[in-house]
């Protein structure tokens, strides 16, 4: 079963970075618009994260089984058209339709593995879905330009997408005979006007954040910000009437109170803010700055991957009574490692074996804390209240990757200029933002990893 749901994990998380290599062919196929690059690429994250909530209220409605199968469905059918497109908005409506699909898939498969496995076969799958979640990510940015650069049978970039169709096709055969047929359901009502509300929230919160730095942060972007906080707080507001009359409010106060939940959501927002905007930063610099390919440059991540990785997967062999201390020092590693590699490529040094050693180092700081602190806190979560639980923390996980491109992305290139030099001071200011930024996580790791 855990290879059937994390294989479907991979998938989604891979298809928010494979398409960013094949935007040159794209272009050139489809005679596209800088606009509506924008929104190929975007269309996914934005209906990925928009809808997590959603996708896991469903679950717990109508079953964890039932919604994975259906959410996979709807994704590798829309990868198959993608991959088929014909004109640049087709390709646009079904990466929305691809984001729709993972955002009914994602929720449900941490869901499963809380309800399915427990004790340590339960840290073990939750390590391994960590793994995946930043081993995709790196994978991406590689296959990516595998792919594109193999053009197998003249494809060019329809294979990043086509690519996600043989898997799914195979997912699919699997998946009712392997997921369990009775997953225990929490027949619970769905505050439609708090899921509206707080969509709608989110909503205005990514769109801008992906679409605004590319467009120029037009007047639209800074006032869909605005409405995005009168949003959560209008949500607020229902929540609290709900649970006044007597209803089931969207996110049960129980599963709010549960020992350091909110805490850890906050510090794996940061966590991922960082580690994706860094991956972005990154690979802007190793292809405009340096020239890299972005095979080349996607080849540079996998020590920071596979460290990421491995670490997640290994973590539960250090001692238990070093558990707490390592989340937060985790993190001081990654942020040390961040600004070093700032500081080296600011003053000229190469993409060599220091470098290289030292993206590890970040991978291993990152490993040390992401892994843990998911798994920790989700032991703390009753069963009953698992699919809300989550929701929370995987809408965390992925808001956080957007607002870390959108503000770490925003911060690089303001501040890049034309040249050489100012591009690797960009970096190296960046650099030491993304530390700071590491740093506010380990403080509140202390506290959320009690």
């Amino acid at each position: 079963m855990l290879i059937v749901i994390l294989t479907g994990q991979f998938m989604a998380v891979l298809d928010a970075a494979i398409v960013n290599v094949a935007i040159p062919s794209i272009r050139s196929s489809l005679h596209t618009s800088g606009a509506a690059l924008q929104l190929i690429v975007a269309g996914y994250v934005i209906a990925y994260a928009v809808l997590l909530v959603t996708g896991a209220r469903l679950g717990d409605r109508f079953g964890q089984r039932r919604m994975f199968i259906a959410g996979l469905a709807l994704f590798t059918l829309a990868s198959l058209v993608c991959g088929l497109a014909w004109n640049e908005a087709s390709l646009i409506v079904f990466r929305f339709a691809q984001g729709v699909g993972a955002a009914a898939m994602v929720p449900q498969i941490m869901t499963l593995i809380q309800r399915t496995f427990t004790g340590n076969a339960r840290a073990k799958a939750l390590s391994v879905y960590s793994a995946i979640l930043s081993g995709g990510m790196v994978a991406g940015q590689v296959l990516g330009g595998l792919i594109v650069s193999a053009d197998l049978w003249g494809s060019s970039w329809r294979g990043v997408f086509l690519v996600n169709v043989p898997i799914g096709v195979v997912l699919l055969v699997l998946a009712p005979r392997i997921l369990p047929t009775v997953t225990e359901r929490f027949d619970r009502t769905i505050d439609l006007a708090g899921l509206t509300v707080l969509t709608a929230a989110v909503l205005a919160l990514v769109l801008p954040l992906v679409l605004g730095r590319e467009l120029g942060w037009p007047m639209w972007s800074w006032i869909s910000l605005g409405a995005c906080v009168v949003a959560f707080a209008a949500f607020v507001g229902i929540e609290r009437a709900v649970a006044a009359r007597g209803g089931e409010p969207l996110f049960s106060h129980r599963v709010l109170a549960a020992p350091g939940l909110l805490l850890a959501a906050a510090t794996l927002f940061v966590i991922m803010a960082t580690f994706g905007g860094w991956m972005f930063v990154m690979a802007i610099h190793l292809q405009s700055t340096l020239g890299y390919s972005a095979l080349h440059a996607g080849l540079l991540f996998i020590p920071m991957g596979v460290t990421f990785a491995v670490t997640g997967l290994n973590w539960e062999r250090i001692p238990d009574r070093y558990h707490a201390t390592m989340i937060p020092f985790g993190l001081v590693l990654a942020a040390a490692s961040m600004v070093a590699v700032g500081a080296l490529l600011r003053n000229g040094a190469d993409v060599g074996p220091l470098v290289l050693t030292l993206l590890g180092v970040c991978g291993v700081g990152n490993g040390l804390a992401f892994s843990p602190l998911m798994t920790r806190t989700l032991a703390k979560v009753p069963m009953s209240l698992a699919a809300d639980a989550s929701g929370i923390l995987v809408t965390n996980v992925q808001l956080g990757i957007v607002v870390g491109i959108a503000s770490f992305g925003s911060l690089f290139l303001g501040l890049a200029g034309t040249t050489a030099l100012s591009a690797s001071h960009a970096l190296g200011a960046t650099a030491i933002a993304e530390g700071v930024t590491v740093l506010l996580a380990a403080a509140l790791s202390v506290r959320a990893a009690r």
